[in-house]
């Protein structure tokens, strides 16, 4: 049976990104860098808007305010590249560019319900947080991992993360800290259908 990973790279104040910013906020450091080479193999899972900003970045297309990709973001783009990747759309077309992607037109939901059923390894979203909101309401997130880099966007933060989100509940199941700034936090989420001290509607 798979595993399914919600993963999110933020600023402390729930960012995605931030206009004017570099990957990972400019931030990264060693440790952080030398985590990220040690990562199991895992199948991804985009929607069509991540799909589109990914491989934009894999044909060469540099972030707004860039005059080109930095080594940090090279590296991460190219694993991307190699990384076999399943991306739910309706509106783009086969073939898909991007080496190793797929295309998957079924409910994400309930195609991502019977890879975990039949499937084995590790299935994880990256960005595509309507994708990964709607895996979370329907159960079928086992990990929600969050790195948190230490920076607050507040004037020019773009895509908050968490917005839309049922509540839910966390159980901790690991945390470290790289470069003495940058926090990881990983959870078993549980979604609440209420509040715990509000009564059932």
């Amino acid at each position: 049976m798979s595993e399914l990973l919600v993963d999110f790279i933020t600023s402390l104040d729930g960012y995605a990104s931030g206009e004017g910013w570099p990957g990972f906020w400019g931030l990264e450091g060693p440790e952080y860098l030398a985590w990220l080479g040690t990562q199991p193999q895992v199948t991804y899972l985009m929607g069509a808007n991540t799909y589109r900003l990914m491989s934009g970045f894999a044909a060469g297309e540099v972030p707004g305010g860039q005059d080109e990709f930095r080594p940090e973001e090279e590296a991460s783009v190219d694993e991307l590249t190699r990384a076999t990747k399943l991306v739910f759309s309706s509106s783009l077309e086969e073939p898909l560019s991007w080496a190793n992607s797929a295309l998957v037109r079924d409910d994400a939901v309930e195609a991502v319900r019977s890879m975990k059923s039949t499937g084995s390894g590790l299935l994880s979203t990256i960005g595509s947080l309507s994708l990964s909101r709607s895996l979370l309401r329907a159960g079928l997130v086992d990990r929600f991992r969050v790195v948190m880099f230490p920076v607050i966007t507040g004037a020019t933060g773009a895509e908050r993360i968490y917005d839309g989100y049922p509540d839910v509940a966390l159980e901790m199941t690991e945390h470290r800290t790289f470069d003495n700034s940058i926090q990881l936090v990983e959870y078993a989420p549980r979604v609440l259908e209420h509040p715990p001290l509000a009564a059932p509607a």
